[in-house]
């Protein structure tokens, strides 16, 4: 992997500290009771799979092979098992139990945020198309806040 270019190791801390933080937000959610913990579970696979497929692009064009790729990504799933062991850990304490689930919900707001609204902003769409778009955005939001309140 001496052949790495910079935007491929940038890309591997980055997907590393990702999977992490991913891995806090599913055993902490654990840690508070199933039906946020399925939820939280289904919305780390929805955008992971996308995720990742992005990554094992760049790192291609980082200068990996297919094979290479691969197996730097299964380094980094690593840090999501250790994110989740942190996540369950947090069982035994209620305030951090609170602390890790407030920040992973940010978290995955402000991914959201970073990632769909500069797009939303430079494309040139539909308004329809900007609604839906907005609408999704919101949606996604509200039904952290939906948890919140039933949990």
């Amino acid at each position: 992997q001496a052949n790495l270019k910079a935007s491929g190791w940038l890309n591997l801390i980055a997907d590393s500290m990702h999977n992490f933080t991913d891995g806090i937000a599913i055993g902490a959610s654990f840690a508070s009771g199933h039906g946020l913990a399925y939820a939280t579970f289904l919305s780390v696979i929805f955008h992971e799979i996308p995720h990742e497929i992005g990554d094992f692009a760049i790192l291609i064009q980082s200068g990996l092979t297919k094979s290479q790729a691969i197996k730097a990504q299964f380094v980094t799933a690593i840090a999501a098992v250790l994110g989740v062991s942190v996540g369950l850990l947090a069982r035994r304490s209620e305030v951090a139990e609170e602390l890790l689930l407030s920040f992973t919900a940010g978290g995955f707001v402000y991914l959201a945020g970073v990632n769909m609204l500069p797009g939303i902003v430079r494309t040139k769409s539909s308004t329809l198309q900007t609604v839906l778009e907005m609408g999704c955005f919101v949606l996604g939001v509200g039904m952290m806040v939906m948890v919140t309140f039933l949990e």
